[in-house]
Parts: structure tokens; sequence; C-alpha cells
């Protein structure tokens, strides 16, 4: 239960990639009311995000035909105020409830607590995505450890290449490329590594910053352009106009991973510490790039044990330095590439898959699991 391509959002891209994985199942997906193009057959029921009574009415179709319901929670794809309406589909479910939580922010509202804090307690598990926020979220919303399950974030299962090799394909020869993607927004904070450069290109004159991705939707709808408007006269203003690429669309999984693999340096400049996800980070750790980021909860996490650098939010000259030092170091660079590699190997797609249905048949009871089917085609939009 989640939005699902053709919607442009990170969680409906985790759910694509987690039903590919899975075996058994079938899409309940969260429609917005600006989204006209059709789902895939996979797609059996859904739910139009704002209205109040599709919720209760969906979930009690499941309860005769589903063993087990997996509720991908992030706020800001349910309807209601911090998303409450999920609580309507829950109340209404008779079968075992799983939740993955993709926000669960340090200092909730108390709308935003109240609703999470019945979501957890109503469900059988919750699934975060890192060991830091199992603390978090029983602390700040009085969830029991016990019925709490780490599954990390999945990854495609990429080689670990030479980003030489792979430059030539997207016009990048000679550069030595930064890379952030993703859905354009102001949380991600692209305003410290645009802030960071000009003492990265005095040192490295070649380099080159891409920032990957179309503008959040939701964003484009309220905004227009402005939040890429603001980065570009940023860029401009700094004369960086030959230091920085702005890739100003959505991209299928191909060119993605021609991207990460052609990247010598990942960045995820996040202001928010309390983020306890980042799919774009996953993805890089899985195609063994050097990161260098922002302490965010998660962050902390996956770049523990020298598998990545850390750098004090809103300082540019840290973030300058950390990037003129891998820039410099191309053992280095390789070396914290490879740790991130090797960390990321049991979170690829099909490992991931695994733990779920592990998940899944321990909470219905039943101890064979749920059984794979074909994988569902690899996600190009």
């Amino acid at each position: 239960m989640s939005t699902y391509p053709p919607r442009r959002c990170g969680i409906a891209s985790f759910t694509h990639d987690l039903a590919a994985a899975m075996g058994n199942r079938e899409i309940a997906a969260l429609h917005p009311p600006e989204q006209a193009a059709p789902y895939p057959i996979e797609v059996h029921h859904r739910i139009r995000r704002d209205e109040h009574a599709d919720y209760a009415h969906t979930a009690r179709a499941l309860n005769s035909c589903v063993d087990v319901v997996s509720i991908q929670f992030g706020d800001e794809i349910w309807g209601g105020e911090d998303g409450s309406h999920v609580l309507d589909f829950v109340r209404a479910l008779r079968v075992p409830v799983v939740v993955t939580l993709h926000s669960a922010p340090a200092a909730p509202t108390a709308g935003r607590r109240a609703v999470i804090s019945e979501l957890i307690t109503s469900a059988d598990t919750t699934v975060v995505m890192s060991p830091s926020a199992i603390g978090l979220v029983a602390s700040t919303y009085g969830a029991d450890p016990r019925h709490l399950e780490v599954i990390p974030h999945g990854v495609p299962d990429l080689p670990l290449v030479n980003p030489e090799t792979v430059k030539p394909t997207l016009g990048l020869e000679g550069r030595e490329v930064i890379l952030s993607f993703g859905l354009l927004g102001p949380g991600k904070g692209y305003e410290l590594a645009i802030d960071a450069l000009p003492a990265v290109v005095a040192a490295h004159p070649s380099a080159l910053y891409a920032i990957v991705g179309a503008t959040h939707p939701d964003l484009l709808r309220r905004d227009g352009e402005a939040y890429r408007t603001a980065l570009v006269d940023r860029v401009r203003g700094l004369g960086l106009e030959g230091s920085v690429r702005f890739v100003d669309r959505f991209i299928g999984r191909v060119e993605l991973t021609r991207w990460l693999e052609a990247a010598d340096v990942y960045v995820t400049p996040y202001p928010s510490l309390d983020q306890i996800v980042s799919g774009t980070m996953s993805y890089a750790m899985g195609a063994g790039r050097a990161i260098v980021s922002t302490p965010y909860a998660y962050a902390a996490d996956l770049l523990a044990d020298d598998r990545g650098v850390l750098v004090p939010t809103g300082s540019a000259a840290a973030m300058a330095s950390a990037l003129n030092r891998l820039l410099g170091d191309g053992d280095l660079r390789a070396a914290i590439g490879r740790r991130a590699y090797d960390h990321s190997r049991p979170m690829t797609w099909t490992a991931i898959g695994a733990e779920y249905r592990r998940l899944f048949a321990r909470v219905t009871g039943h101890p064979r699991g749920i059984v794979p089917v074909a994988p569902l085609a690899p996600l190009i939009a």
C-alpha cells in the first residue's frame, strides 16, 4: 500500500523495487488527484488520496484476498492532516499489518506524533531502515523495540566499475565528477555543496558537480521551478556555470546506473539531522562510490567504520575539504568506495525481498513463507 509508478517519488520507486523482489503480491496505490497516466497491471486497487471514504472501503476489500498488508508510510503521500487517513485504512483491516517507516521526525508536531504512534501501535511489526531509527522511534513515538525490525533500504545489484570507463557515455571525459541525484527540493541541501565548490574548483579545475533529477512534483505544482531557479542563480553568482550541470528530468534505471558508475564522489548535503533513510545514499553505496555527507542519522549509521566521510551541517569549508581530499587521492577514494560496496551486498533487492518474505511469513504464521513469482519489469521512467 503506497504511491506507485508512474507517480514520481522516492517511496513509489522503493515500492516498485520491493514488489519486484517480493514475489506473490498485488499493489494498492495511493492516487494523487493530478495523476492521469495509467498504472501497470500489478496495481489491483486504487485509493484516491484525498477521498476519505476510499481508505476503509479498500481495506475491507483487501481483508478477503490478502494474507498481509505492507504499508509504506511517509506522511506526505497519505491523505488527511499529517497523513491521518492511514489510520482509517488500518482500523478497517482484519489481516496482519507491517509498516515501513520512510520518515519519523525527531521533533514532530503533536499531530504527526499522534498519527505515527497510533500507526506503529496498530501494526504487527514496524520496519525501519537503520539501527539508529530504533532508538528514535522508541523514544519519540513510544514504540516497543520488540516490535521494530531493521531491514535496510534495497539497492540494485551493480558491478563495481572504474568511473573512467563510464564517463564517455555521458560526455564526462576529463571531468572529476561529484554527483547528487533525486527529486529536487529544498530539503536536499544542495546550497551547501554549491557553496563548497569554489574551493573545490580552485584545487581541481576539472571538477563538475552534477545535480540529476526533476523537481519534486508536489513542489512543482505549488511553486513551479522557483527552487531550481534559485540554485541556478546561486551557481551563476559564484561564477560556477562551467562547474555545475543540472539534469532536469526524471531519469530511468539504466541512465541512473550510468550516472552512479561515472561518479567519483557522491554527496548528500541534507540539512535535517533526523532523516532516518536516504534511498539515494543507499544506491550510491551499492555502486561503490565514495560518499561525503552531513551527519544525519541514516548517514551516520551507513558511513560508519570509514565507509564514507561525514562533515558538519552548514559548513561549506568542511564540505570542500572533504571533497578535495577524496578527489586528490584516488587510492583513498577507491578504498572508501570498496568498503561501501562490500557493506551494501546484503542490501541488494534480492536479499531485501527475502528479508521481507521471512518477516511476512512470521507475522502471518506461514512458516514456509510467501512463494516468489516472476519479477516485475525494471522501472524505466
